[in-house]
C-alpha cells in the first residue's frame, strides 16, 4: 500500500521521487545493532538470472558502495537462486549460519521466504528487503514506486494509442505471480488502462519467462486476431522480446507491430525502441536503489537507525508487518525521444552498445553515434 505523494513531469513522464532518500546518522536508536567497525559482511541474495540486471548492475554497484562506505575492509557474501524458491532458502540459511551481519534479499517467492526472515531475525541477523518486498520481520524496505511504474506503463501505451477508446482491444502479460511487484505494476497499469480500453486477454508470466510470454501472446492472436490488438501491457523487457517473437511469427513485423511497454531498460529493449519493435520501457535507475540499499545495510550494522524520505517520510506494508520504512527510487518512461537524456547520459549504455551493426541505420535517424 502506497502512502506517498506524487508528482509527474508530464513532458518526460519522469514520475519524481527526488531527494527521496537520507540515512540518518544518529545512534541512538534502541532498536539500532550494537555498533561495529567498518570490518562488515553484507549478504546479498538475488532472485533471478533470466533479466540481466542483477549481475551486470545491482550487485556490482552493492559491492562497489559497500566497499566505499567501509574504506575498503567491507566484504559481501552474494548468491542468485535462480529462480528457485527451495535454493534461496538454503543459500538464505547459510548466510545465517556463517554469521553475516545483515542480509539483502530480494526475494524468489516473497511470502515462502518469510521464515527464513524470522531465522534471520532470532539470529540478531537484520534483513532489508531489496526491490520485492518480502514477508516477515524485515527491517526496511528499498525499490521503486512498483504501481508508480505500472502507471507509466499504461499511461504510455493510452498516449501511444492517441484517441484511445474501448473499442481498443488491448492484452496484458503481467510477471510473476510470485513476485509481489508483478501485481503492484499490474495495479498501476489498470489504473490507467480500465475504463479506457478493452482488457481483452490478461496472463500471468511464471517467472518472468519469456518463452511462456510468447505461448501467451500466441494464445492471445489465436483469440483476438492479430490485426485485432491495439497494444500489448509487457509487464518488462524481457518479456517483451517473447512477446515480439509471438507477434512476427503471425506475420506482424516493423510498423504494423502494436505498441508494446518493458521495463527495467535492457539492452535489447533499449535496442528495439530504436528499431521501433517496442513502443518504450521503464528506466529505473538502479544505481540510485543499489547505493541506497548498500547504505542502508551498513548503516544498519554499525549501529545507525535508518530514516528514508520520499516527499514526505514514507512506510509501507506487507500481509505480516505493517509501517516498514522504505526509500523509492523515481522512475522514468524511456522512448526514443528521451534516449540521450536517460540511460546514455546517466552511463548505463553507451551509443556504441546500442548502435551495433543491426541497428545503425535506426540509430543514424535518431541522431545516436
Amino acid at each position: 500500500m502506497r502512502r506517498i505523494a506524487i508528482a509527474v513531469v508530464a513532458s518526460t513522464m519522469t514520475l519524481s521521487l527526488a531527494g527521496c532518500g537520507m540515512l540518518d546518522a544518529g545512534s541512538d536508536s534502541a532498536d539500532a545493532t550494537p555498533t561495529r567497525s567498518s570490518d562488515v559482511t553484507i549478504g546479498v541474495l538475488l532472485p533471478e538470472k533470466t533479466n540481466t540486471r542483477y549481475a551486470e548492475f545491482d550487485y556490482p554497484i552493492i559491492k562497489e558502495k559497500i566497499s566505499a562506505l567501509t574504506d575498503g575492509k567491507g566484504k559481501t557474501a552474494y548468491a542468485n537462486a535462480a529462480n528457485s524458491a527451495k535454493v534461496q532458502d538454503e543459500q538464505m540459511q547459510k548466510m545465517i549460519d556463517d554469521k553475516v551481519d545483515c542480509i539483502l534479499l530480494d526475494a524468489v517467492d516473497s511470502k515462502k521466504i518469510a521464515g527464513m526472515v524470522q531465522k534471520a531475525k532470532d539470529a540478531n541477523i537484520p534483513v532489508i528487503a531489496y526491490d520485492r518486498l518480502a514477508q516477515g520481520p524485515i527491517d526496511a524496505y528499498v525499490s521503486f514506486d512498483n504501481e508508480l511504474v505500472g502507471e507509466v506503463q499504461g499511461r504510455s501505451l493510452t498516449e501511444a494509442l492517441g484517441t484511445a477508446d474501448t473499442s481498443d482491444k488491448i492484452v496484458m502479460i503481467n510477471g510473476s505471480p510470485t513476485d509481489p511487484n508483478a501485481a503492484q505494476f499490474k495495479e498501476g497499469a489498470l489504473s490507467e488502462l480500465s475504463g479506457r480500453v478493452t482488457i481483452a486477454a490478461e496472463y500471468d508470466t511464471a517467472d518472468w519467462s519469456p518463452e511462456k510470454a510468447q505461448e501467451h501472446m500466441t494464445e492471445a492472436i489465436g483469440k483476438i486476431g492479430k490485426d485485432n490488438i491495439a497494444a500489448v501491457y509487457s509487464a518488462n523487457d524481457t518479456m517483451a522480446g517473447g512477446i515480439i517473437k509471438a507477434l512476427e511469427a503471425a506475420g506482424l513485423s516493423g510498423s504494423s507491430l502494436p505498441p508494446i511497454t518493458g521495463q527495467d531498460a535492457e539492452l535489447p529493449g533499449v535496442q528495439r525502441i530504436v528499431s521501433g519493435e517496442q513502443y518504450m520501457t521503464v528506466y529505473k535507475p538502479y544505481r540510485a536503489e543499489a547505493e541506497a540499499a548498500a547504505e542502508a545495510a551498513v548503516a544498519k550494522v554499525q549501529g545507525r537507525s535508518l530514516q528514508f524520505e520520499a516527499l514526505t517520510r514514507d512506510k509501507v506494508d506487507s500481509p505480516t508487518h505493517k509501517d516498514i520504512p522504505a526509500k523509492l527510487v523515481q522512475v522514468v518512461a524511456l522512448t526514443k525521444s528521451n534516449l540521450k537524456d536517460t540511460v546514455i547520459a546517466d552511463g548505463v549504455f553507451t551509443a556504441q552498445d546500442i548502435c551495433t551493426e543491426k541497428y545503425k541505420s535506426a540509430c543514424s535517424s535518431l541522431g545516436l553515434k
